[in-house]
């Protein structure tokens, strides 16, 4: 019965794929080397409670998650719905329940396997040999929560407490505007505006305590990173304060040179509905954060690869 099932929905899918979006995600999953990620992804005992699903099919269930900006209920309900999402899972035969989908993110925060997807990720586009130009643009962005509510101020704000506030976000004040929640720190790529690293850190840290140059990068960075030091060996740091007309003139060249960094805050925004969480430990935005950035990364290397107009 399933396969008869299966069969009928991939010649449904095939009547429906000249619609442009379902055609988009078949075109996303050709771009990468599913298989090279199983072996980051350990095997679980299927002795107990319901069989684990298919371990590619969970990765690529964040993927469609972060795409769209939906939750897990929503993730499961748009899979079962819409027959562009079950192709780009292959067809499975069984849909994995929201509740699935939260267990597997949790699990990838064990034994640094997020950390390995993330590499194998970024080997996967070196070796797209995207075009590049020098330097790296270094730049944060708030990751907004909810703060929720807490009766008792003195209750415990660890794992146990009883409280639906964010256990792990915090209060910062950029101008006149409060956020609360976390922060994402990006390094992006000058020409791909590829995202090739990323640190979570709550929203108070400042955007100066995190570095993610390489001692070989030429880092450009905005003036919120003035007198702060980076590993870089070239340091295209913006300052502050008063300025003389030459250095007026240096911080509008680097100005334009990292201009490119809004890009992928912008798109993640914009069509990926991000910049937001509901997620209250710092660990699990890590995770969500990263699919995100590797969604958007996807996404840019279809417009990176198609072929220029002369």
């Amino acid at each position: 019965m399933t396969n008869l099932i299966n069969f009928a929905l991939i010649e449904e899918f095939k009547k429906i794929s000249s619609n442009r979006r379902g055609l988009r995600l078949e075109e996303m999953k050709s771009h990468l080397d599913w298989d090279k990620f199983l072996a980051m992804l350990p095997e679980r005992d299927s002795t107990r409670g319901r069989p684990p699903y298919e371990r590619l099919v969970m990765i690529r269930l964040l993927f469609l998650q972060s795409w769209h900006g939906i939750s897990d209920e929503e993730l499961e309900f748009q899979v079962k719905d819409r027959v562009s999402f079950r192709s780009f899972l292959e067809f499975p035969d069984t849909i994995p329940d929201y509740s699935t989908v939260w267990r597997f993110r949790e699990e990838l925060a064990e034994d640094n396997i997020l950390e390995k997807l993330w590499a194998e990720f970024q080997r996967q586009l070196d070796e797209k040999k995207i075009e590049v130009k020098k330097g790296c643009i270094q730049d944060a962005t708030f990751i907004v929560a909810e703060p929720g509510k807490q009766k008792n101020s003195n209750e415990p704000r660890g794992k146990e407490a009883k409280t639906s506030r964010s256990k792990d976000g915090t209060w910062t004040k950029k101008g006149s505007k409060s956020f609360f929640g976390f922060k994402a720190h990006v390094k992006v790529q000058k020409g791909s505006k590829l995202i090739k690293e990323l640190a979570i850190t709550t929203a108070k840290v400042h955007d100066g305590a995190v570095d993610l140059s390489n001692p070989n990068d030429l880092i450009y960075r905005d003036r919120g990173y003035s007198g702060i030091k980076t590993h870089a060996r070239g340091d295209g740091t913006m300052k502050r304060g008063k300025l003389n007309i030459h250095q007026k003139l240096r911080n509008k060249r680097i100005s334009k040179q990292r201009a490119e960094g809004e890009h992928p805050f912008g798109t993640i925004s914009r069509s990926l509905k991000g910049g937001k969480t509901k997620l209250t430990t710092i660990y699990r935005v890590y995770v969500q954060q990263a699919f995100v950035c590797m969604a958007y990364n996807l996404s840019r290397l279809i417009f990176l690869s198609k072929p220029k107009l002369a």
